[in-house]
Formats: structure tokens, sequence, C-alpha cells
């Protein structure tokens, strides 16, 4: 039986199903729904959204069901507006608590529809236990409120920019939104509050729900990324550093930092020329083995359409991004039943609200992370009691 939730916090429990509303009890054999909520953790339910590749509901619906769609979207939209106006906090209710029966009653009935039309059109894709995962995982995080503490900025109001921070984070709610569709590559994008954004002055207003931000971070992940493609080995040390002494062989590229940027300037700027690089890394056999017909399929079988100039950058950017992703799915199973979460991921960096009880998982959560399908990336291990002051930890 199709059948919809109305919210996707753990707490908040009402199914829309056959044309009821069920707020104590849900009815059995529900077995088709649009998407995941921690409200109705059930094994074989089916999810639309990710038969369809993450599209929204209004991607979704089909030309018979846009009218009656148009019309519950102005509903929801005037509601949406009633509770700005009214500085409610979504986070801080059940959804279907605000709303009225017949609202519900409409919502529920066109996202079963729009349910059933995607099963009636859509096979189940190669990568739909991937999307599912993710969306587990992003779910959780959206549900837990962060832990912000302004008063590491209060000694800085005297500065504007300080100010006028403070002043945009108060109306912001302290939950982080990822969208996994938000890009091409598959980078995700967040909204509420601005993880990928903040700049590192105003990061020690985060400071863990637990003990401790345990952080795990890939050492020059694209880099790594573009070596496994070719085949090579990974070093075990800091890439930069490999680079510098076993690539480059001329005394100007002395340092780490001159042989990051000298390969990065290179790496993604298919003009650029560098007879050492080009040696090392060979850029057109990436290009050829995945970029043709105007498109990018991944080592993920991810696909995006593409010109010559731009397949390179595609390809090593969405291979990391969906490695990362990956990733944090396996580092979430091993958190299951612990009192550690994950906080929040930034790019390829992955903070975990870690509590001391699990002490003994940090050498596990390590080799989860670092051995990856494209072999064994190092990893960097930070700390610190809030996110603006993260040291290195040895594991």
């Amino acid at each position: 039986m199709i059948f919809q939730t109305f919210d996707d916090k753990r707490d908040c429990i009402a199914v829309y199903a056959d044309g009821e509303i069920y707020k104590e009890e849900a009815p059995p054999h529900l077995t088709h729904t649009w998407d995941f909520s921690e409200s109705f953790l059930s094994e074989g339910v089916e999810y639309a959204k990710y038969y369809c590749g993450g599209k929204s509901l209004d991607e979704m619906c089909p030309p018979r069901l846009q009218s009656e769609w148009d019309s519950i979207k102005r509903s929801l939209q005037a509601f949406h507006t009633s509770t700005r106006e009214a500085k409610l906090r979504l986070n801080d209710y059940c959804y279907f608590d605000l709303l009225p029966d017949h609202v519900l009653l409409r919502y529920g009935k066109i996202k079963n529809d729009i349910t059933a039309h995607v099963f009636q059109n859509y096979e189940k894709p190669s990568d739909y236990e991937f999307r599912l995962d993710l969306a587990k995982v992003l779910t959780s995080i959206k549900n837990q409120k962060l832990n912000i503490d302004i008063s590491p900025l209060k000694a800085r109001q005297h500065e504007f920019k300080v100010r006028q921070f403070l002043k945009k984070i108060k109306n912001i709610e302290p939950y982080i939104h990822y969208e996994a569709n938000g890009t091409k590559t598959g980078r995700l994008t967040a909204s509420q509050f601005p993880i990928l954004t903040l700049h590192k002055g105003y990061r020690n207003i985060m400071k863990p729900n637990n003990h401790i931000f345990l952080e795990m971070d890939y050492n020059a992940a694209e880099l790594r990324v573009m070596m496994a493609l070719l085949g090579k080995q990974q070093p075990k040390e800091d890439v930069h550093l490999w680079n510098m002494n076993n690539v480059f062989e001329e005394v100007v590229t002395r340092t780490r930092d001159e042989a990051k940027k000298r390969i990065f300037a290179w790496l993604y700027n298919p003009k650029s020329q560098d007879h050492i690089l080009n040696k090392e890394y060979d850029r057109d056999a990436v290009v050829k083995k995945y970029f043709t017909g105007g498109q990018v399929t991944t080592f993920f079988s991810r696909t995006i359409e593409a010109d010559e100039h731009h397949a390179l950058n595609y390809i090593i950017q969405s291979t990391a991004a969906d490695l990362f992703l990956r990733q944090m799915i396996k580092v979430a199973r091993a958190l299951k039943g612990k009192k550690s979460t994950i906080a929040f991921c930034l790019h390829d960096s992955l903070v975990i609200d870690f509590h001391e009880e699990d002490r003994d998982l940090v050498n596990d959560l390590h080799e989860i992370f670092a051995t990856t399908e494209l072999g064994k990336f190092k990893v960097n291990v930070s700390c610190g009691k809030n996110f603006g002051e993260m040291r290195e930890c040895k594991v």
C-alpha cells in the first residue's frame, strides 16, 4: 500500500494511507512512499524519490496532476509564510500539528498519486541503495540540533562584520539541511545553518553536544583520486611532499606550498603545460576513459553533461565527492547504536560529535574512512572542544 509521512523527525509520527490520517498506529502492509523519514522505520519500504534519481515532487508531477499540485503548493506556501511571520521555528514542532486535517488529506493524496506515477514509470536504478543510505545519514544530521554558543564572539562585537554575523545567526535555525542533488558533480549543498560558507573566524561558536568534535579529512583527496584513476599506488605520506620529493626535479619547487600550487594550477587548466606533471599524471588518459559524446561517466557511474574543457574537472570532483559520501555512510553504520553521531560534513571533511564512551572506536573509524574503493587514502585526524580550535590528534 502507498503511504506518506508528514515529518521526517523520529518522534513526529503521522501517516496518510488509503484516504485516512493515522496519528497513533499506522495500518499494516505499508510498502511504498515518496521519501525516507525517521518517523517510520520499517524494512522493505520502497522510496519513489530514489527511483527517479532524487528528483523533487515538482519535477515528477505529471501534467494531469499539475493543477491540483499547484493548488496544494499555494496552501503550503501560505502556511510557511504565516509561520515565518509568527516567528515559529518549524524544527520545534511536528509539521502535521500545525496544518489543518483537510490540507493534510489533500497533500497526502497528491503525494500518493505522484509516488504511484513514479513507480509505474521508473525502474529501480543501480544507485538506489546508495541514494537511500545517503538520505538516511543526511536526515539524521538534519534532525540534530547544533550546539551554538555565541559567547566567544562577544569580545569582538566592536567589529562591524562580527555584529552583522551575530545579527544574521540570531535568525537562523541551528540545523543543517543538506541537499544531495544541489550540484551536478554530487557535492552537497546546505541550507539553514551556513556550514559550507561559515568563516573560519566564527567556527568557535560551534560546540559538540557530547564531549569533543572528532574530524577526519583526506589528504589531497582530489589529487589522490587522480592517482587512483591512473592506477597509481597511493603514497602513505602527504601527497604534496611526495610530489616535491619524487616528481619535481627543479630547485624552484622547494616547499610543500609551492608543490601544491604548481600541481593544482596545472591540473584543472587543460591549456596549462608542465612537462614534468604531464609525464607523471596523464590527464588525457583519464579524460579518454571517462569522457564520451558530450558527457562524463565517472568511476561511480554518475553521468554529467560536459564539454572537453570541463571534463577532467567534473571527473575528478564528482568521483571525489561520491567517494567521500560512500565513506560517510560506512562511518554512520559503524556509529549505529553508539552515543557518538555524525555532526556534519564539510567538503571532504567528516566531523563526529564524539562521546568519550566510544573512544575505543577511534582506530576503527579511521580505518573505515581511509579504506576506500579507490585505495587506502591518508586521513588527517583532528579534535577539539569547539570547531574553531581543532588540533591534530594521533591515531
